[in-house]
This record gives structure tokens, sequence and C-alpha cells, in this order.
């Protein structure tokens, strides 16, 4: 008997998944883990093949799960990818208690109609919808993928499939990461060919309005570039014998904020230009010292620049700023000269790279020395986080080096997403077309392909399109690689699976008003994945 291959049944999974508020970081992501595991050990097939189902740990504590069904003696494999980690509900306001109750919220929001956005209004008039915290993002994917798991365990594929369901992809990807050697261990183990890796993240919209529906052959890349700004302590009573942090910091937000000059254009297709992620200064009290350390993150996404380039041009920009920095204190010290008789000071901010600044700290205090401090740093402030903590490893290097500032120190900061893509893959371009044609042609239903999922993806760590050299101005500007953050560099280079991201109908990730469309999720779509995997396997 079937247990998930209906719109009620699926429904039903889908709803018992998303009652598990299962939060980054959770306790509840450990436990839902455990629960698709009791779950898919129900089906037959892993009754009598135990260990063809496992719950993986992490190293610091989550679980993922695979679930690998043999169909044939062949090694075509298909990879099933999805995560089961959701962001927060502080959006959800009054409703917040019933973000992870669908059924619950979904009555709640038809009673309270009127007090719904426009687009949500007209979406409940046409069809039916799901409300709720990863109802779209991206557990019905997950859903999704089980009942796969279950047509394969009854033998309806010519080949193999392997789920790899995975926590903290809405984080910093540790489990997707962890899981590569997994990966790469059974394709060694078994003798496995991955044909592809399919995630089934839902659509997302590209731009605000946006009704189309896509297919997806890779996934966008991110970097997280940083400016520590180190200007010149000073009493606020003395305003021009210093220089404020902040305003250095606000300086750089100013040129990069929404640059387009950092925009990546392909066949169509172009990256969201550079947003500000976090900026503050690094004072841990009021006091009337001006803040003389600061620093500002960016979110920074790419398709096919090399980091290089990149990095160049951060450089590039930095100094431009330092320059401007530089004329605009000492025009303001000019003016305020027609108060106080002066000779206004003239700054000269030095730009740096992290790599440049460590090596000038190990000239002067040992390598030895930075090696401890920078060890003990990392080893007792992981509380603070990945982007704290990368913020205090370089502030500390800029306070032995302060001789050389006023500084810029441009470096990087987990996580780091590299783009992947199959458009140039003949295989993946053959089922997209056809999956296109099908869609058409049998549902009427349009869906366009996208090169490059916007949306980030744990289909990022199942290839490296870069070689390991050209990364080098990445991993040599990031205070905690290999020191904290574990990126599989090695594991990336051998993996090189071909990509695709198909996934069900939704609206408005990551907000109050996320939903799922379950009439063609559970419908068309469902009857669709399998064609996909078929294609995929041949």
């Amino acid at each position: 008997m079937n247990k998930w291959q209906d719109q009620e049944s699926l429904k039903e999974l889908l709803c018992h998944l998303i009652e598990f508020p299962s939060i980054t970081g959770s306790d509840a992501e450990l436990a839902i883990s455990e629960f698709i595991y009791m779950k898919l050990n129900e089906l037959d097939y892993f009754n009598e093949n135990p260990e063809d189902l496992q719950i993986h740990p992490t190293r610091d504590g989550r679980k993922f799960v695979t679930a690998f069904v043999r169909n044939s003696n062949q090694p075509k494999t298909v990879v099933l990818i999805s995560h089961f980690d959701v962001v927060d509900i502080e959006d959800y306001g009054e409703w917040k208690n019933l973000a992870f109750r669908p059924k619950e919220l979904t009555q709640e929001f038809r009673a309270n109609f009127n007090e719904l956005p426009q687009a949500v209004q007209e979406d409940l008039n046409n069809g039916e919808w799901l409300f709720g915290r990863g109802s779209m993002d991206m557990k019905a994917g997950l859903a999704l993928q089980m009942s796969m798991i279950e047509k394969a365990c009854n033998g309806e594929f010519d080949g193999n499939l392997l789920l790899l369901t995975v926590p903290d992809e809405e984080a910093n990807s540790t489990g997707m990461m962890e899981a590569v050697e997994v990966l790469l261990d059974m394709s060694q183990t078994h003798q496995l060919e991955y044909t592809a890796c399919l995630n089934s993240e839902p659509v997302f919209t590209r731009y605000p309005g946006d009704t189309n529906q896509y297919v997806y052959t890779g996934s966008i890349g991110k970097l997280l570039p940083g400016f520590l700004c180190y200007g010149m302590e000073t009493h606020v009573g003395e305003p021009f014998s210093g220089i404020n942090a902040n305003y250095m910091a606000s300086e750089l937000s100013r040129a990069l904020e929404l640059n387009t000059d950092f925009c990546e254009a392909i066949d169509g297709e172009v990256t969201p230009p550079p947003t500000n992620l976090m900026q503050k200064d690094l004072k841990e009290e009021y006091s009337v010292q001006i803040p003389h350390v600061a620093v500002a993150l960016y979110n920074l996404m790419v398709m096919e620049r090399s980091v290089s380039d990149i990095n160049n041009d951060m450089l590039t920009l930095a100094n431009k700023v330092a320059r401007q920095i530089e004329k605009h204190l000492y025009d303001r010290a000019m003016t305020f000269t027609q108060w106080e008789s002066f000779q206004p000071m003239d700054h000269k901010i030095s730009v740096f790279t992290y790599e440049q600044l460590l090596e000038k700290a190990i000239e002067q205090y040992g390598e030895a020395e930075i090696v401890r401090r920078q060890a003990y740093i990392a080893a007792n402030f992981k509380v603070l986080g990945d982007r704290d903590l990368s913020t205090r490893l370089v502030s500390d290097l800029a306070g032995l080096c302060k001789d050389e500032g006023p500084m810029i120190v441009l470096f990087y900061s987990p996580p780091f997403y590299p783009a992947v893509s199959s458009r140039n893959n003949s295989k993946i371009q053959n089922v997209v077309g056809e999956l296109i044609d099908l869609a058409e042609k049998k549902y009427n239903i349009t869906i366009k392909e996208q090169h490059y999922f916007a949306g980030l993806s744990d289909l990022s760590f199942t290839s490296l399109s870069q070689p390991v050299e050209a990364l080098k101005p990445l991993f040599g500007n990031m205070p905690l690689f290999q020191n904290g953050y574990q990126f599989p560099l090695d594991e990336l280079q051998q993996l090189k699976i071909p990509v695709m991201n198909f996934g069900p109908l939704g609206r408005d990730a990551h907000k109050w008003t996320e939903r799922l469309n379950v009439d063609y999720s559970f419908g068309a779509f469902h009857e669709m994945l399998p064609v996909a995997i078929s294609k995929l396997l041949k």
C-alpha cells in the first residue's frame, strides 16, 4: 500500500514536517532528522535493507539522513537533495503561535481574508494554498522527494536513487558540506555513477509580481566580503584629532551598496547588486571616545566571475574610498579653521588585505605568537558566530599593527557558496527541454529555464567550477578557513555532479505569508518529478 502517492497523503506528510519547529540551530532541527529517518524506515525496502538508510552525525552535533535505493545492478544514480531547517518566525506577529500549525494557520488566514495582502487574497481565490513556515522553503520539496524514494522502493525507476536531506542550509550549509564526504564514500563503496544532483527547492520569483514558473540548471554563488575600518581614537571634544571608523564604514557602504558595477549578466540573467548585511562599531560600552574600529560585511552574488577579479575590484573600490575619506576630512577641517586657527591633519589611509596584515603582524611579533593569538581567539570565542569571530580575528591583528593605521582591511567571512551550472551540459539541457515540452503539452503550464537559482542552495556543494588555485584570494583572506570553517575543497574537486533544480510552486519564502500551491505541487508537479528522474537516469 502506497504511503505518499496522492495529494491528500502528501499534504498530510507535509503538515507533519511543518509541525516540527526546525529553526536552524534549534533542538527541533535535530528532532526532525530523526522523524524523517523513522518515516522512511516504515518502508518495506529499508526493513529488508537496513544498511541503506542511515542517519549521520555532523561535527557540531546535528544530523543528516541518507536513504539509498538500489533498483538495478547498474551504477547510474540520481541524488535528491533537500534541507529540513527553516528560518525563524518573528515576522508572524500575532500569528506567531500558528506558524508551525499549517492547517490552523491557513484557516485563520481565510477567516481574516481582508487583512491579507492583495496578492495573497488573489491566490486564495484561485486554488488551494497551504500556509506556514517551511511550507514552501523547503519541506514540500522534501515531502515530494520522500514520495520519489517510495516509488524507487516499488521498483519504478531504472537506476538508483539516493535521498540526502540535511540541516543548516539557511545559515552555513554545515550539513551539506559534511555530506560531501559521505557522497564520495558511497560512490566508491557501491561503485556509483552520479548522473545528476536534483534539488527540489521551490520556484523563486525574480522580481515583485513575477508569476513565472522555472526550472533551474544551476545555483548562484555567494561571497561575504568585509571591511574592517581602523581609524584614530580621540575625545568627541577633539574630533579633528582622530578618525571615526563609523564614518569610514559609512563611506564604504555608500560606494558599494547596490553598486551595479558588481552585477554580472549571463544570457539575460543578472546577479543582484551587493548589499550590506552587517555594519557596526566594535566599542563594547558607551563612552565619549569616538568609535575607532568598525566593520561592514556585504552580500555579493556571483555566477562566473573569478574570485581574483572580485578581490581586485574590492581593493580598487576601497582605495578610491580611502582617498575620498582623506579629502573629506581635510576639507571639513579647513572649513572649521574659520573659527579655530589650526593646521588640519593630512591623513593617509592605508588599504590592506587580511593576508597582507597577517604578514605585517608576523614580521613584528613572530609567527609563533600570531598563530597562538589567532588559535586562542578561534577556540575561545566560538559563541560569537562565524561573522563576528572573523571580525575579531582581523581586529586583533589591526590592533597589533596600529602603527600601520589608519587603515581599511579587506577580508572574507563564511559562508562561501560556489556558483554551479549545467547550462552547458547537453544531458541536463535535453532533460530540461523535454520537461518544458511536457508541461506545455500535457498540463498547459509554461515553465522557463533559468541558469542560476537565485535563492542560494546546497547545490553549490556538488562540484567546483573554479580551480583551487583561483580561490586563493578568497581562502587566503578568510581568517576562519581551516581555523573553524572547514570547506570541502578536495572533495568537491572529485565530486563533479551535474545539477538541476526542479521544485514545487510557492510564494513569499522567509515571509509570514509563506505558502505552497497545493494543487500544482502535489498534482501536476508530482507527476512530472518522476519523469525528470527517469530521464536523468538514462
